[in-house]
C-alpha cells in the first residue's frame, strides 16, 4: 500500500542471486545474540541472521504446530498488549511522519487492527474444523472432508503508510491460521518498528514471531527466503521484484498492491455530499492510502466547477487555516515522497494544467503538502500513470457514464472503485462492466474495514486476498481427505476390465 518511490527499496540494492547465495551462505551461521526461548531479543538486522532465524521458526513449528488453545491465546494477548500501548502507538507513528494525526491513527492503526483480531477471535473454532463435502455419487459410499492446515512460516513485509495496520493484521491472521511469523517492517518508520519489535517481544516467544528490521539489501534477502507463504503489501513496480525473489522457492504469495483508484461521479448524485465522501477518502492521512481515490470522473462537465468549490470548502471546515498547523492533517512521510508529490504539481503547471491548491499551507520544512486538485490533466502526465499516493486529486470531466467506464478500462484494474449514485441501474451498469480488487458504493475506504469481505487486488494491483475468513484460508492450506468405506464399487477396477467397461457404459448414459 505504497508507492514505487518509497518501496522500491525493497530490492533496489540487492539482486535475487545474491540474496540467495547470502542466505545459502548464512544457512549454518550461528544466531548472534540469540536467548532462551520467550526472553527478549533483538531484531534481525544482518543477511546472514535471516536463514537461521526462519530455520528457527521453522524448526519450533515442525515440534509443535500450535493448536486452538495457543492460537487463542495469543491472539488475546497480543490485543490486549496493543491496547494497552495504544497512545504510545500513536505517538510514535507521529514522530516517524514528523506529525500525524492522534485520532487518525487511532482509527486506522490501532481500533482496525483490535476490530480485525475480535473477529478472528470470535470464528477461530469454526473455522478450524474440518468442513464436510459430498465426495460424489460416483465414489459412494465413500465421504470427503476439507481440513484447513496450518502452513508452517508465513513472511510478512509490511509498508509504512499503515505501518501498524499492515503488519498486525496480516500476523494476526497467520497466528490464527496456526504458522510462525516472520515479520519485516518498513525501514523508512524506524520508530514504529522498534514498537512493532518491543510489542510482540512482549506477546510471542521468538521461536513465533521474529522481526527484521532493515533496509533494501536485508529487505531483498528477506523476500527471497523460502517461506510457506509470503504477504507482501506495496507498490506494483516492487510487488513483481518480490514475486521473482520469491519464484526460484516456488513461494506461494499473497501480493496487496497499489494502482489508481477511480471514483466515478454520476449526474444524479448531490455534490456536497459527495466532496465531504471524497474528502474523507482522499485526505484520511494526507493521501497516503493505498486505495484513497486517485482521480475522479465527474460525468457532466457543468458539475465540475462546483465540485471543485465544494472540496475547497471541505478543507476550510475539516483543517480550518492549515497555517497553524492543521493538528489532524497527516504530513507526508518524508523529504522525497514530499519531493515527488511537488514534482506531479510543476509538470502538471508545466503542461498548462490548471492547478488548484485549496489551502496557503504549503510547507516543505514540515511536510506539509495542501490539498492540490489538478483539472482536466492529460494522460500522459506523471499523476496520470503513477499512483499519486498523497493528497494530489486529478478531476475529470467525462460526457457520459459509458465514457467514464470506457475510461476505467482502458487502464490498468484498480485496487479499488468508488460509484456515486442513486440509481441502482447506473451502479449495476459500473459493477457489470468494470473489475476492481474491492468497491464501495456512495462512500470510499470502507470496504477495507469489513472483515467479512475479502480484501485484495486484481491483475497489477494484487494477487490473493486476506481479511478475515480469506485471510485464514489463504494462510491455511485447505487439505482435502477421501475417507472409503471397508466396501467399495472402486474394489472392481482391475483387470480384466470387462465388468469395468460395462461400468463405463452405464457411466456414460
Amino acid at each position: 500500500m505504497t508507492t514505487p518511490a518509497t518501496t522500491a527499496t525493497i530490492a533496489a540494492n540487492a539482486t535475487i542471486t545474491a540474496a540467495n547465495a547470502a542466505i545459502a551462505a548464512a544457512s549454518a551461521a550461528p544466531r548472534a545474540g540469540a536467548s532462551g526461548d520467550g526472553m527478549h531479543q533483538d531484531p534481525v538486522t544482518t543477511v546472514a541472521a535471516l536463514a537461521p532465524t526462519l530455520q528457527r521458526l521453522r524448526a519450533a513449528w515442525q515440534a509443535q504446530p500450535p493448536g486452538y488453545e495457543q492460537r487463542r491465546d495469543d491472539l488475546r494477548r497480543l490485543r490486549a498488549a496493543l491496547k494497552r500501548r495504544l497512545p504510545e502507538m500513536a505517538a510514535t507513528i507521529a514522530a516517524d511522519f514528523g506529525h500525524r494525526s492522534h485520532d487518525e491513527s487511532l482509527l486506522a492503526d490501532g481500533l482496525t487492527v483490535l476490530a480485525g483480531i475480535d473477529h478472528l477471535l470470535r470464528h477461530l473454532r469454526g473455522w478450524m474444523k474440518p468442513r464436510r463435502v459430498g465426495a460424489g455419487w460416483r465414489l459412494w459410499p465413500a465421504r470427503a472432508q476439507v481440513r484447513p492446515m496450518p502452513l508452517g512460516v508465513v513472511g510478512v513485509i509490511a509498508p509504512w503508510n499503515y505501518p501498524v495496520n499492515l503488519a498486525l493484521i496480516p500476523l494476526a491472521t497467520a497466528i490464527a491460521a496456526g504458522n510462525h511469523v516472520f515479520l519485516k517492517p518498513s525501514e523508512h518508520t524506524p520508530r514504529t518498528t522498534r514498537f512493532l519489535h518491543e510489542l510482540l517481544s512482549e506477546v510471542f516467544p521468538i521461536s513465533r514471531v521474529a522481526v527484521a528490521d532493515g533496509g533494501a539489501e536485508l529487505a531483498g534477502a528477506f523476500s527471497a527466503l523460502p517461506f510457506d507463504h509470503l504477504v507482501f503489501t506495496g507498490s506494483t513496480a516492487v510487488g513483481r521484484k518480490v514475486m521473482a525473489a520469491a519464484a526460484p522457492n516456488l513461494t506461494p504469495l499473497t501480493l496487496e498492491l497499489g494502482g489508481k483508484s477511480p471514483l466515478i461521479l454520476c449526474e444524479d448524485y448531490p455534490l456536497e455530499g459527495a466532496a465531504a465522501r471524497l474528502a474523507t477518502g482522499k485526505w484520511f492521512n494526507a493521501g497516503q492510502t493505498c486505495i484513497a481515490p486517485d482521480y475522479v470522473l465527474v460525468v457532466g462537465r457543468a458539475r465540475r466547477d462546483a465540485l471543485v468549490q465544494a472540496l475547497h470548502e471541505q478543507v476550510a471546515t475539516r483543517y480550518g487555516d492549515m497555517r497553524d498547523g492543521a493538528r489532524d492533517y497527516s504530513r507526508i512521510v518524508n523529504d522525497g515522497q514530499f519531493a515527488r508529490l511537488q514534482g506531479y504539481l510543476d509538470e502538471a503547471r508545466a503542461h498548462g494544467c490548471e492547478v488548484r491548491v485549496l489551502a496557503d499551507a504549503h510547507d516543505p520544512a514540515q511536510r506539509l503538502f495542501a490539498p492540490a486538485l489538478v483539472l482536466d490533466p492529460p494522460g500522459d502526465l506523471a499523476l496520470m500513470r503513477e499512483e499519486i499516493f498523497g493528497p494530489v486529486l486529478p478531476v475529470l470531466c467525462v460526457d457520459s457514464l459509458d465514457a467514464a467506464i470506457a475510461f476505467v478500462n482502458a487502464r490498468e484494474r484498480p485496487l479499488a472503485l468508488y460509484p456515486f449514485s442513486h440509481d441502482r441501474g447506473q451502479v449495476e451498469n459500473i459493477l457489470r462492466s468494470t473489475l476492481a480488487g474491492g468497491i464501495t458504493v456512495n462512500d470510499t475506504l470502507l470496504h477495507f474495514a469489513a472483515e467479512n469481505l475479502p480484501f485484495g487486488g486484481v491483475g497489477a494491483s494484487g494477487l490473493g486476498a486476506y481479511h478475515g475468513r480469506a485471510g485464514f484460508d489463504a494462510l491455511s492450506k485447505q487439505m482435502p481427505v477421501l475417507w472409503q468405506a471397508r466396501r467399495s464399487a472402486t474394489d472392481l477396477l482391475r483387470p480384466p476390465y470387462p465388468r469395468v467397461r460395462r461400468m463405463i457404459d452405464l457411466l456414460l448414459r
